[in-house]
């Protein structure tokens, strides 16, 4: 099971960060691609194959398909015990398909990519999804994926939405996008607040002070657990079918509901 709540960038051609970024994060996420120049990727790739992390909670994101640079990633990491990828600017489940022999995390950050959402979820070696808001506005040719207030114009929320849903519909975990203002912590909490209520299984982060915050997000409060073992309590007594619990009437879904917030809480 891919490691979460909280998925924390590091770049790849910054070593001296790697252990720090793994033990602050549920997951590492080592960056080849937006987060090293052109003219350290060789230094990023060789600082990747040196590296001993632990497998099972760090990601590589390689460069994407289009970029020319992924048989020099692919090589350096069949050096690697590293087998789970985040795939940039993916479009079709044949980019996830050449990537035969790891675990795929696409993104999905253009318009093409956010269109074949459906597709990419599909592909069997895809074990999640996420999106990206600034590449997609600067594929779009706008200029900003924010409203001054901070909030996220409404072809993000579409694109946000359209990748939940995807990867749910395949049983695929959705991991929502980086909050880049690193000291707008209200704004991150907000956001996070919303994507565990909303379904997503966690959230990637840029810096090691939002590890924290979208874990205590993604974390039941004790009033949400004591409500969904009340409810369990009262459906296992109940004789079938619909009840009424605290003066709301209670149906399968909201039980669903009440087993996952319980799931979460030992996690």
């Amino acid at each position: 099971m891919l490691a979460g709540p909280a998925l924390l960038f590091c770049p790849a051609d910054r070593p001296e960060r790697f252990a720090k970024a793994a033990a602050a994060a549920d997951a590492v996420i080592l960056d080849l691609e937006d987060g090293v120049a052109r003219e350290a990727k060789d230094r990023a790739r060789a600082a990747v194959v040196a590296s001993s992390l632990d497998p099972a909670r760090t990601i590589v994101r390689i460069n994407p398909s289009s970029s020319g640079l992924w048989e020099s990633d692919l090589a350096a990491l069949a050096e690697t015990p590293y087998r789970t990828v985040m795939l940039p600017k993916a479009e079709s489940a044949g980019e996830a398909e050449r990537l035969a022999g790891f675990e795929v995390i696409a993104l999905c950050e253009s318009p093409r990519g956010v269109r074949n959402a459906d597709e990419l979820a599909a592909s069997p070696n895809v074990v999640a999804l996420s999106w990206g808001a600034e590449d997609l506005v600067a594929a779009l040719g706008g200029t900003s994926s924010r409203f001054a207030s901070g909030e996220y114009r409404q072809y993000a929320h579409y694109a946000r939405s359209r990748v939940l849903i995807a990867a749910a519909s395949e049983g695929k975990a959705a991991f929502d996008t980086v909050h880049l203002d690193i000291a707008d912590q209200a704004g991150l909490r907000a956001e996070a607040d919303d994507a565990r209520a909303s379904g997503f299984a966690g959230a990637m982060c840029i810096h090691p002070s939002q590890v924290e915050l979208i874990r205590a997000a993604f974390r039941p409060s004790a009033d949400e657990v004591a409500w969904a073992r009340g409810v369990l309590s009262a459906a296992a007594a109940a004789s079938g079918g619909v009840f009424v619990f605290e003066g709301r009437m209670v149906d399968e879904p909201l039980l669903r509901q009440a087993r996952q917030l319980i799931a979460r809480a030992h996690d």
